[in-house]
C-alpha cells in the first residue's frame, strides 16, 4: 500500500475533531436532559410556593383595638373579672406599645412582671424584667432601631379576677402600619393582676408565622385547621 492511500484511509485530525464519539454524544445528551428536567422541577416548586403563599392569608385577623374584644370569663371561686378590669389589661398592652414606640427600654420592661419571661420569634428566652429592660435596650440600638409594634387582638380569656390571657397577631414595622392580613406573628401574654391593682405582663410567647408550612399542614392534614380558620 502507497503512502497516498494510507493518507486516504487514516481521518485526519480535523475530521476526528469535528465528529464526536457516540458516548461522548449520550453524555450530552444525558447532561442536557437532566439540566431541563432539573429546571422544571424548580421552576414547579417556585411556582407551587409562590401559589401556596397567595392563598395562604389567615381568616381570624382580629381588631386593632383591644377594649373592642368581647373577653371569656371564667368564673373561680375567687371571683370573676370585669369590664374594668379589661380597660385595665388593654392599659398595660398600650404601655408597652408606647414604649417601644419611644425606643424606651426601661418603660418598656416596667409593663412585665420582675419574674417575667419572654420568648422571642426566634428562640430567646429571657428571664426576668432586669433581662428583658436590658435585651430590648440593645435591639432598640440596634435590630429594631426605628421600628414600632402593630397589634390586632384576637381574643382576651380572664381565668378568675387576677389572670388575663390575649392573644393577638402582631408585627414591627417603620412607616405605614401594616395591615392585620400582613402581620406576620402570633402573639400571646398572660397578664397578673397586681397587689396595687394594675396588671403587668408575666410571660410573653412571640412565634413567627410560616404561612406555606401552615397550608401545606391543611392540605394535607385538614383536622389540624383552627375552627376560626375553616
Amino acid at each position: 500500500m502507497n503512502a497516498t492511500s494510507t493518507a486516504q484511509s487514516e481521518p485526519t485530525e480535523s475530521t476526528t475533531a469535528q465528529t464526536p464519539a457516540p458516548k461522548s454524544r449520550r453524555r450530552r445528551r444525558i447532561k442536557i436532559t437532566l439540566g431541563v428536567t432539573a429546571l422544571t422541577l424548580v421552576a414547579a416548586a417556585g411556582g407551587g410556593y409562590l401559589w401556596l403563599n397567595a392563598i395562604s392569608d389567615a381568616k381570624n385577623l382580629g381588631v386593632s383595638d383591644c377594649n373592642a374584644v368581647t373577653p371569656e370569663v371564667t368564673a373561680t371561686p375567687a371571683g370573676t373579672a370585669t369590664a374594668d378590669d379589661q380597660r385595665a389589661v388593654c392599659r398595660t398592652l398600650r404601655s408597652m406599645k408606647d414604649a417601644w414606640a419611644r425606643h424606651d427600654a426601661t418603660a418598656y420592661g416596667d409593663q412585665f412582671a420582675k419574674d417575667a419571661t419572654y420568648t422571642s420569634y426566634v428562640g430567646t428566652a429571657y428571664q426576668g424584667r432586669r433581662d428583658i429592660t436590658e435585651g430590648h435596650r440593645a435591639l432598640f440600638d440596634g435590630f429594631l432601631k426605628g421600628t414600632k409594634l402593630s397589634d390586632s387582638w384576637l381574643s382576651i380569656r380572664f381565668y378568675g379576677p387576677d389572670t388575663a390571657v390575649a392573644t393577638s397577631r402582631g408585627d414591627t414595622y417603620e412607616g405605614g402600619e401594616p395591615k392585620a392580613a400582613d402581620l406576620s406573628k402570633t402573639q400571646t401574654y398572660t397578664l397578673v393582676r397586681q397587689t396595687d391593682g394594675t396588671w403587668c405582663i408575666a410571660a410573653f410567647q412571640n412565634t413567627k408565622r410560616q404561612r406555606v408550612m401552615e397550608r401545606i399542614s391543611f392540605l394535607f392534614s385538614p383536622d389540624t385547621r383552627p375552627a376560626a380558620e375553616k
